[in-house]
């Protein structure tokens, strides 16, 4: 293959874009399902369709690129599948807006299917732009598979899911107690409602008894939910209050009798023991309700106003109600006292408002029977969460799951495909659309709700190959491999699809789950609008380039733990692109061959074999690393061994021979550190595919392009274990050496003679010695056994001792003698005279009497300090004698 030429300088804006295209052109990410090859698959988290890529996509679709071109390598059909979902609430709210502030219209001024026209329009529009941002990460996705939740082939497995769970009575339709929001407008499913704890009351208000002047004392952190009680319940075992039941109470303010009722709902002992039960307002009175055929008196509408049972407060927003009507109990002497309560409030996921429980026709799936096998296959292990803890977060919600309220009171998504006739009363559930009815053939109308998002998110693994069709990629690449996602999202979408999984496709929808965390800046805080500390990651792109984003965000990655992002961390990412680029350059104008060919064991230098041991140590490690998740652990072994072994050792040891053109060693070198920069690429790849590929190219090689050759594979043949060791010992020696050179402030250019005293001949030798020359500053390089103290001796040398040899440098080889001894002798004025000072201080029987003891006692560790360094003083000026 043709070897390119590398820049002077690292410069991503110069080839990034283009081998990307060339990627894509080559048809590398695209795989052939009969291809023979074992699968690997993976369906991407689908991205809202107008959304912009953040830190948190970028995080997400790192790690599957990682797994998916590391897979890729290692010689798997690998399809990672792309698209992005239709994000119903944010999208119909964004396009909302736009019609507010551009012409003054809401959507009811345009009627559903011009609104819809709009907002297909700006799908069309903003559509794209996630999907090119992806492209620039460098997400290696079969774009010719991409897939839209409401295309055609996507839409059309809604509504067979929809059709096949309401025909076995999965699906139905009742008058249940909701998640309410009414900023959205829109009912939520329970995992769409986040809690946070807020600063409330407790109002205690009197609810007299019917033909006594006694009262019962109810507690409410809602007096505004009142105009919808039905009954007061007590628990029928309390002796408190059991002698109430069957008794009628009158609603303060409305009127309204009120019977108290029995039930073991009731907690004893909690707050007064009274509860009053509103049916249409909170899910366990609607419970409470059901069981002893309470009414239900919902009293308010969808914008949370009060409706015509709140009497002269209808119109009222909630809060401005519960004002006024606290302010009306406590005029008419309802109201006990105020009592401050710090509780646990529902809010939108989406808009953060408070969630308003009611009750409301609604579209549900039943649970209890979709989450047993979903239950199953995470119980016996055929689905794993790595990292494990993560188990428990899943089993937990789905062995308490509730009925699912998929309905949705929003234009925008899969129309749910129940067709109504006025005429008869007949409603119709259809896999297709119809506009009359078969019972009596009257037009129809169809449901104006549309689903929950996540119901059509839940399909998406089967969905995106074709589902309810039998495909290639069906058969071939489901179930998944491996779901990539964040923690946030484990009851949303993961337990969902799960159970899909398992209901649609008799089997379960992926193998593992692994989780990663959030991306928070550098104080660990979350990244958001009001902080105004969230990173562009395009900016990161532009300014560093796509390689160094992704080294930033794999960098001390570790399964379920939230990481965080700082400049420096993409500044040590761009210093190690830079490192790799100036090494590959050094390596590239080195070069004679056009091919790499390892030379024979007998021909191997030492430092040769040292590297392919470590090198061979690092794929076994990069690999076990990449098989656990341990992305953070993988990249950090080759960060090493390219930084350290590679650049700053391997490189330096090779420089002799890779000068010396006439000798044959000259070609070994070339041979070895040409196929150790190549493997070490094919390692780093995954992480960083730009600049390996640049580089790649610039290098000997067989395969068109690094992320279709083959990943690297343990090589017994490299297990050089003794010739690692002995050269083990000389790096040792020589980092001794620099350590202590550089404790003493010597420069490089200031050359000394080296001793070295060992039994390891096998590790020094004179062939070895020339590495303390050109790596150790050393001017001359003697070994033995041991020396004669008229050689050398400790006394007039700096001895360094490391595990396999005693290190002698000459004294006068690396001070000036003359300087040091005016430098001692200035020291030594100087701590004689604090000693002086000290002892005069200490023998001042006034001082002695009168200080504290503690500062006596710490002026007396002075002068023994003192003491101690003069006579190391003196010892080194004997020593320059």
């Amino acid at each position: 293959m043709n070897m390119t030429e590398l820049s002077k300088t690292y410069a991503p804006k110069e080839f990034e874009d283009r081998i990307y295209k060339n990627w894509c052109d080559k048809g590398y990410f695209t795989p052939d399902p009969k291809d023979g090859k074992p699968a690997f698959s993976v369906v991407i988290p689908p991205p809202n369709v107008t959304g912009q890529l953040h830190m948190g996509h970028a995080l997400d679709e790192t790690l599957q690129d990682i797994l998916v071109r590391y897979k890729r390598m290692q010689g798997f059909s690998t399809l990672w599948v792309p698209g992005t979902d239709h994000a119903g609430i944010a999208t119909q709210i964004k396009v909302e807006e736009q019609l507010r502030v551009n012409e003054g219209l809401t959507r009811y001024d345009l009627g559903r299917e011009k609104f819809l026209e709009r907002v297909w329009s700006w799908k069309e529009q903003y559509g794209g732009r996630i999907i090119s941002q992806l492209k620039k990460l460098g997400a290696s996705c079969d774009w010719t598979r991409e897939r839209f939740i409401m295309d055609e082939g996507c839409s059309k497995a809604v509504r067979e899911v929809f059709v096949n769970l309401y025909d076995k009575g999965l699906i139905y339709r009742g008058n249940r107690i909701i998640n309410w929001c009414p900023h959205c407008i829109t009912a939520l499913s329970d995992a769409e409602v986040e809690y946070t704890e807020q600063n409330g009351n407790f109002w205690h208000i009197k609810y007299p008894i019917k033909g006594e002047d006694g009262y019962v004392e109810i507690a409410t952190t809602r007096p505004e939910t009142m105009f919808g009680d039905t009954a007061v319940a007590v628990n029928p075992e309390d002796e408190n209050t059991k002698h109430l039941i069957g008794k009628t109470l009158i609603l303060p303010i409305v009127g309204r009798e009120l019977p108290v009722i029995a039930d073991d709902y009731v907690e004893i002992g909690f707050g007064t023991g009274c509860v009053k039960i509103t049916p249409a307002h909170d899910p366990n009175d609607f419970l409470v309700g059901q069981r002893h055929g309470l009414e239900q008196i919902r009293v308010m509408n969808d914008d949370a106003t009060m409706n015509s049972y709140a009497g002269k407060y209808e119109g009222m927003d909630r809060y401005e109600c519960r004002k006024a009507l606290i302010a009306d109990l406590e005029a008419e002497g309802y109201l006990i006292k105020t009592v401050p309560h710090a509780h646990n409030v529902g809010t939108c996921y989406r808009c953060h408002n408070t969630v308003e429980p009611l009750t409301s026709n609604q579209w549900f799936v039943k649970m209890e029977p979709l989450a047993k096998p979903a239950l199953e296959v995470v119980y016996d292990g055929r689905v794993k969460f790595e990292p494990e803890r993560f188990t428990k977060t899943y089993t937990n919600w789905m062995e308490n799951v509730h009925d699912w309220c998929i309905s949705r009171q929003l234009w925008w998504g899969h129309r749910i495909p129940a067709f109504y006739c006025d005429a008869c009363g007949e409603m119709t559930v259809s896999k297709t659309d119809i506009d009359k009815c078969p019972k009596c053939g009257a037009p129809v109308r169809q449901e104006n709700d549309v689903l929950d998002t996540w119901f059509s998110s839940a399909l998406w693994p089967f969905s995106t190959m074709g589902w309810p069709e039998k495909t290639e990629e069906l058969a071939k690449y489901y179930p998944t491999s491996v779901l990539v996602t964040g923690y946030d999202i484990i009851f949303f979408w993961v337990a969902r699809m799960v159970f899909s999984g398992m209901e649609h496709m008799g089997k379960e929808p992926f193998s593992t789950v692994f989780i990663h965390g959030l991306v928070r800046d550098a104080q660990g805080r979350k990244m958001s609008k009001s902080l105004g500390n969230g990173i562009d990651p395009l900016e990161i792109i532009d300014q560093y380039g796509a390689d160094a984003l992704r080294f930033a965000l794999a960098t001390g990655n570790s399964p379920g733990n939230d990481m965080r992002f700082s400049d420096e961390k993409i500044e040590a990412a761009r210093n190690f692109a830079n490192k790799l680029w100036n090494a590959s350059r050094f390596v590239r104008m080195n070069l004679t061959i056009d091919k790499i060919t390892l030379p024979e064991e007998k021909d191997l230098a030492l430092e040769d074999k040292w590297i392919l041991k470590k090198l061979n140590d690092l794929v076994t490690t990069a690999t076990k690393a990449l098989d656990s998740y341990e992305v953070g652990v993988a990249l950090s072994a080759i960060y090493d061994f390219i930084w350290d072994i590679f650049c700053d050792w391997y490189i330096e040891l090779c420089k002799i021979r890779l000068s010396d053109k006439e000798n044959g060693n000259n070609l070994v070198a070339q041979n070895v550190i040409s196929y150790v920069l190549t493997v070490a690429l094919k390692l780093l790849h995954p992480f960083m595919p730009f600049i390996t590929e640049e580089i790649y190219q610039s290098l000997p090689h067989d395969d068109e392009s690094i992320m279709i050759s083959a990943y690297p594979a343990y090589d017994a043949k490299f297990d050089f274990a003794a010739d690692a060791e002995r050269m083990e010992r000389l790096i040792a020696a020589i980092r001794a050496i620099r350590a202590r050179r550089n404790e003493m402030n010597i420069v490089p250019s200031r050359k000394a003679k080296v001793y070295i005293a060992t039994k390891y001949s096998d590790s020094f030798n004179e062939n070895t010695a020339v590495f303390f020359s050109r790596l150790a500053s050393a001017s001359e390089v003697e070994i033995a056994e041991g020396f004669d103290s008229s050689v050398i001796s400790a006394d007039d040398a700096v001895q360094i001792v490391t595990d396999a040899a005693s290190i002698f440098l000459p004294l006068s080889d690396i001070i000036d003698v003359e300087k040091e001894k005016e430098k001692l002798a200035v020291e030594l004025k100087k701590t004689e005279g604090e000693i002086a000072r000290l002892e005069g201080k200490l023998s001042n029987a006034g001082f002695v009497a009168k200080a504290p003891a503690a500062v006596v006692e710490g002026e007396k560790e002075k002068l023994a300090k003192y003491k101690e360094k003069l006579e190391g003083i003196k010892q080194a000026i004997a020593k320059l004698q």
